[in-house]
């Protein structure tokens, strides 16, 4: 518990420290600082994948929901990098917090789930499930201070509230299925918001269309 207060006073320290500085520090350096934890966050996603899939038993892949059921996929983004180039920079910066934000509630489901989980590597999934949700508000604040630099209309988000309920199942196979598949559709979409972040920080350094 102790150990959990002081992880959080960091992250706390680490935001009021962001946002005191903010003005100071130029808008590629923001940029830098947000795509290194868009990395990060798709790094651990698909880690934790890797971790469910080497014991996921061969029903889960059969009855596994499509990745258009994920409750995200309403919202419309570029399908690929020369896509998103041709995406005004406030709308692309608009679409990663609206994905970002999409994914509040539903890692708080995934951490609470996997405090109980049964599995083999029980201990490494908590913890870098833990890690997502650190990794994810610290860069929901940072997007909130880059937005505030940007465009107004940066400050629109699309709502996709997930309704999904907070129980993923009642026995083991459903629990573990559905945490894979809540755990797979945050995979995709921290791969776009790592992608989008990745653009935008091209641009922003005036660099070459065919260098992003």
């Amino acid at each position: 518990m102790a150990h959990r207060r002081s992880r959080g006073l960091k992250l706390y320290l680490s935001v009021l420290y962001i946002m005191a500085s903010s003005h100071a520090v130029p808008l590629n350096d923001l940029l830098d600082r947000a795509s290194q934890r868009s990395d990060r966050l798709h790094s651990l996603s698909t880690s934790l994948t890797h971790d469910l899939d080497n014991h996921l038993p061969p029903i889960g892949r059969v009855i596994m929901p499509r990745p258009s059921m994920c409750h995200t996929s309403s919202l419309q983004t570029p399908n690929d990098k020369e896509q998103a180039l041709r995406v005004p920079e406030s709308d692309l910066l608009s679409l990663i917090r609206s994905l970002l934000q999409a994914w509040a509630d539903p890692l708080v489901i995934l951490s609470s789930a996997a405090n109980t989980f049964s599995h083999p590597a029980h201990s490494a999934i908590r913890s870098k499930v833990q890690e997502l949700q650190d990794q994810s508000k610290s860069l929901v604040d940072g997007l909130d201070i880059l937005s505030n630099k940007m465009d107004p209309s940066s400050q629109n988000i699309s709502l996709m509230p997930f309704r999904g309920g907070n129980d993923l199942g009642q026995d083991k196979i459903s629990r573990l299925i559905n945490f894979h598949f809540l755990l797979s559709c945050f995979r995709r979409d921290s791969h776009k918001i790592d992608s989008f972040l990745k653009v935008l920080r091209c641009r922003a350094a005036r660099m070459r269309p065919d260098m992003c």
